[in-house]
């Protein structure tokens, strides 16, 4: 049976970033694949915890029992690592158009990246970053925590039931979700985690605004 095709209403929209408007999976599978062979980990296993956490965080779930001040350096390395690394680096086909159709409407980032990776990844893809930027700087807490899209919907002074994220992963559905907040999935992965609606790609997705600031967005089947 085919989808069909949704339309759920907002008042503000709250981004992921990678997966969700940048394919930075590239980078992404070099970096973490070099620290797995390290550490004598699958990659593949790496991957599934990694995709939107912060790195600490991912690092912490997969060695349980390493000091947080290990995890916390490696972190920093494996940041600068991904800073100096834009090859593959490309938009998620349909963002320069979704992002475009939101200039001027309520809208912030909220990732697990720090800002200088946020902005050298936008950056790498030719994207323009939102007037709001929740990065891993903004918490205390990484997703799944609700932290970062709990400040993301304050910041643009909305409630969490008035806003709609859009999400790529599991860790992240599922933060959004603890916030109190709908969530449309982008992309395969997020296909498992069984988000409010799911676009294969930002292509499917439209936005507009009425004279009352309510946004609708549709997501084509």
């Amino acid at each position: 049976m085919a989808a069909a095709t949704v339309r759920l209403t907002a008042r503000a929209l709250l981004l992921d970033m990678d997966g969700t408007l940048v394919d930075s999976d590239a980078v992404v599978e070099r970096c973490w694949g070099r620290w797995a062979e390290r550490q004598g980990l699958d990659p593949a296993e790496v991957l599934a915890v990694a995709h939107g956490r912060q790195g600490h965080a991912t690092m912490a779930a997969l060695l349980p029992h390493r000091p947080v001040e290990v995890n916390l350096a490696e972190n920093e390395q494996m940041l600068a690592a991904e800073r100096a690394d834009t090859e593959g680096v490309v938009p998620v086909p349909g963002a320069p158009a979704f992002l475009a159709a939101l200039a001027g409407l309520p809208h912030a980032l909220v990732t697990s990246a720090d800002e200088a990776l946020a902005r050298v990844r936008m950056a790498a893809a030719e994207l323009p970053l939102p007037p709001v930027l929740v990065t891993a700087e903004s918490v205390g807490a990484s997703k799944p925590d609700p932290e970062g899209f709990l400040k993301g919907a304050a910041a643009l002074g909305h409630a969490p039931a008035d806003c709609l994220a859009f999400e790529d992963s599991g860790a992240g559905i599922a933060a959004a979700r603890a916030a109190g907040i709908r969530v449309i999935g982008v992309g395969p992965r997020a296909a498992a985690h069984h988000p409010d609606a799911l676009a294969p790609t930002l292509d499917a997705v439209t936005v507009t605004a009425d004279q009352d600031g309510v946004l609708t967005v549709t997501v084509l089947a």
